[in-house]
Formats: structure tokens, sequence, C-alpha cells
């Protein structure tokens, strides 16, 4: 009975039916508020030269992880340091997309977390509310709303999402069905690439802060 059952007596559906391509996060590059830990939510903020140069780097790391194969659909931020970072990697953005937005930080916006500790002791973005700006739940819930279309473009192939840390962190535990703040389990630095996959329709985390040498 377990070898029948291996064998299998209804119709075989294979891998490829499933799903015909992954979807890759990248995350933009360097910018001076990323460098100092500064949160950057819809402040647009430019790249550095030195995160010019490993958004190049990180589109021939693209390169590697894919293979020369166009995506099936690359979908951008708007924030120029995203849109930016996709053109230096090599990645031609089918359309610019609201929610790949940052977490908007509301009144955390442009500040360390030391900074907002000074006030409120313990605070992080994971734990605690950002003034004025949007909760987990409710960045989880863009989140989720990007993977149904993105996993429904994977059909034709690979997807690329360019855009930013946090939002990518909680993309990546929503996609292995955590809640948005188990994010934090994660790392995305800039720019750095994730993973996901699929396992006979089960998704999967492959790989995470992949990044090319600096």
């Amino acid at each position: 009975m377990i070898a029948a059952a291996c064998r299998g007596t209804g119709p075989r559906t294979t891998l490829a039916a499933v799903t015909s391509g992954r979807i890759f996060l990248l995350r933009h590059g360097e910018t001076e508020w990323s460098v100092s830990g500064r949160h950057t939510g819809l402040t647009d903020i430019p790249l550095t030269e030195r995160g010019r140069g490993l958004a190049k780097a990180a589109g021939a790391l693209g390169v590697r992880l894919r293979g020369d194969t166009p995506p099936a659909l690359v979908l951008t931020s708007p924030r120029s340091r995203a849109r930016l970072t996709a053109e230096l990697a090599g990645l031609h953005a089918d359309r610019v997309d609201e929610r790949l937005s940052e977490w908007d930080y509301g009144d955390c916006e442009g500040r360390t977390t030391p900074e907002i500790r000074e006030t409120t002791p313990g605070w992080t973005v994971w734990t605690h509310p950002c003034p004025g700006g949007e909760d987990a739940e409710q960045v989880g819930a863009r989140a989720d709303a990007v993977l149904v279309d993105a996993r429904a473009a994977t059909a034709g192939g690979d997807v690329v999402l360019v855009g930013h840390g946090h939002f990518s962190r909680i993309l990546v535990a929503r996609w292995i069905g955590l809640p948005a703040t188990q994010g934090v389990h994660f790392a995305m630095e800039a720019p750095s690439w994730a993973v996901l996959g699929d396992e006979r329709g089960v998704p999967r985390l492959d790989h995470v802060n992949l990044r090319a040498l600096s």
C-alpha cells in the first residue's frame, strides 16, 4: 500500500505545473540614512556613490542567482532609491507599484532607534506603534496583496520585486506564513537579495540577505 501510494494512481502533477518561477526580492542600495540607521519610509533619499556601485554588483549577483533569462515581471517601489537600484542592477521595471513602498514610519521618520528610545524606552518598529504611520498589520496586508499578484505571475517565470528593508523582511515572513512582526528574524541589508521558492505548492524560503562582496 505504501509503495502504491508513493507511485500514485491519479493524474501526475509536476513541480513545473505548480510554479514556473520564483520571487526575488532586491532591497535598494545604500543611502546616507541607511548607513546612519535613520528610519526611511516615504522620504526620498538618494543612493550614495557607494550605494550605486553596490547596486550594480547586486545586478551581477542577480544574474548568477537567476540566470540570464529575463524575468516575467519586475515591480519597483516608487521611491527613487529603489527605481535607480533596479536600473543599475540591469532590471527593466514593468511598472511602479505603490504597495512596495517602505513602512510608513509616521512621526518616527528620519529618526534612529536610539533617538526614539530617549522618549519611548525599548522601542522597536516591530513591537511598538509609529504614531501617525502604519502598524505591522497594515504593512502585512500590503505585503499579502503584493504576494498574491507575484505568485500568480510566476506561472510565466521569475518575478523581481525591488523595494526596501523592512517591507522586504515582511514579504519574507508572510510568504512562509508568519505574522508580519516576525520579519524581525530576517536580515535584508542594503543592497541584498532574498529568494522565495516553492516546494510542490508550499511556499519555501530559499535564500535571504545575499549580497555581492564589496
